[in-house]
């Protein structure tokens, strides 16, 4: 996390009205060369001034397009660092990206870092010397430019969760060096434990939750723990897994359990949870996918049906508010704060604040990407592009 100076003491008194007024009267002073972003779980006070709400990834594409079609040179994020990180990666160098708090960060991303990758790396690689298996590495979109960077220098690529499943079939071919004969792949998997998990079951892997389950089954995936000597395996333990499953998770997904699917089957509700739940409850759902697959599920609902909804509750928020208006019941999953804090971090403190400079001609936390790492990076997402075809994504990635 890095180090976010106090606000000048004006902005914490002002009201939340002040603060409104003030982030509108610069956003008008400021015109086309700012674009304000805001992720999906953000809260409603400060996702009323976005120019363009969506996920991480996509949210950065339409950034990209829109910021060259208006000829922006400010992209404001309100997000968490590595969104900010990705914007900067497929914007247009000329265009700073900015994060109105410095410490709005992301558990998930931290849990996953260069050192530990290539550490982790090596020991894989020492484990499995003398074999003719080849490692393929693949990063959710939740992760650090620098790990991205790593992924994409090692001919590893990006996915997100609505595309985990084809990035992972493309890498179980061999990514872009087709196998030899006799040769087999590895994955690993980082960071986020529970979408490489669900993601590999689908593929019909045996996974750890369901070999301890089933006394006789072998599981063909295993948990890396970077904080252990060898991800905390034995050498036969990296041999025999399929998939290396990074020892990281969603500080909000995590809180859905299997027994808030029991209570909202005894409320009779129809349940929908984010791929980042643990498997356990991704095995009871009626339906797992994407922050964009729940909502466009919730939206064409047919009225009168009853939802509950495991994923952030900002979101679930919004979605069930707007759902009640067609006669739909929706809530979340679990009554727990499964809320995203380090992206509370954003206000429209801080967001007024980095405003306020910017009008002054002053550009404060800005996040740059190095060039190096920038280059790595892209390679990751050109990747994961290219397998999941999308106008904004080939645009987005065209600008330079």
């Amino acid at each position: 996390m890095l180090w976010q100076p106090s606000l000048p003491e004006r902005y914490l008194r002002m009201s939340e009205q002040e603060l409104g007024t003030v982030i509108s009267e610069r956003r008008q002073e400021l015109g086309s060369k700012l674009l304000i972003l805001g992720h999906h779980y953000q809260s409603d006070e400060v996702i009323r001034h976005a120019d363009l709400i969506g996920d991480s990834l996509k949210l950065s594409q339409m950034a990209a397009v829109e910021a060259a079609q208006r000829g922006a040179k400010y992209i404001v994020f309100c997000g968490v660092h590595f969104m900010a990180e990705t914007a900067d990666i497929v914007t247009a160098d000329e265009v700073e990206v900015i994060l109105p708090d410095l410490s709005a960060g992301c558990s998930m991303a931290d849990m996953a870092t260069y050192d530990d990758t290539v550490d982790a790396w090596e020991a894989i690689h020492t484990a499995i010397a003398g074999t003719k298996e080849r490692v393929v590495p693949i990063t959710y979109v939740n992760s650090s430019a620098a790990v991205k960077a790593f992924v994409g220098s090692h001919g590893g690529a990006c996915c997100t969760s609505s595309n985990a499943s084809r990035v992972f079939e493309w890498a179980m071919r061999g990514g872009d060096q087709p196998l030899a004969r006799g040769e087999t792949v590895k994955i690993l998997f980082l960071p986020d434990q529970h979408l490489g998990r669900n993601t590999a079951k689908l593929h019909g892997l045996v996974t750890e939750v369901d070999a301890t389950a089933k006394d006789s089954a072998v599981a063909e995936t295993a948990l890396w723990n970077p904080r252990l000597a060898n991800g905390g395996l034995t050498r036969a333990a990296i041999r025999q897994a399929r998939v290396l499953l990074w020892a990281g998770h969603c500080s909000v997904h995590k809180l859905f359990r299997p027994e808030h699917v029991a209570e909202a089957r005894r409320e009779r509700r129809t349940v929908i949870v984010h791929p980042e739940c643990a498997q356990e409850v991704v095995d009871l759902a009626d339906l797992v996918g994407s922050t964009e697959f729940i909502i466009d599920t919730l939206t064409s609902s047919a009225p009168g049906s009853d939802w509950a909804i495991g994923t952030e509750v900002h979101l679930v928020n919004r979605i069930a508010t707007k759902a009640a208006d067609r006669g739909v019941n929706a809530r979340i999953l679990s009554e727990c704060q499964c809320l995203c804090t380090t992206m509370l971090r954003i206000d429209q403190a801080h967001l007024a604040w980095c405003l306020d400079q910017l009008a002054a001609g002053k550009v404060v936390n800005r996040i740059a990407v190095h060039p190096e790492a920038k280059r790595h990076a892209r390679l990751a997402i050109e990747r994961m592009l290219r397998l999941v075809p999308s106008r904004v994504g080939a645009v987005a990635l065209a600008l330079d």
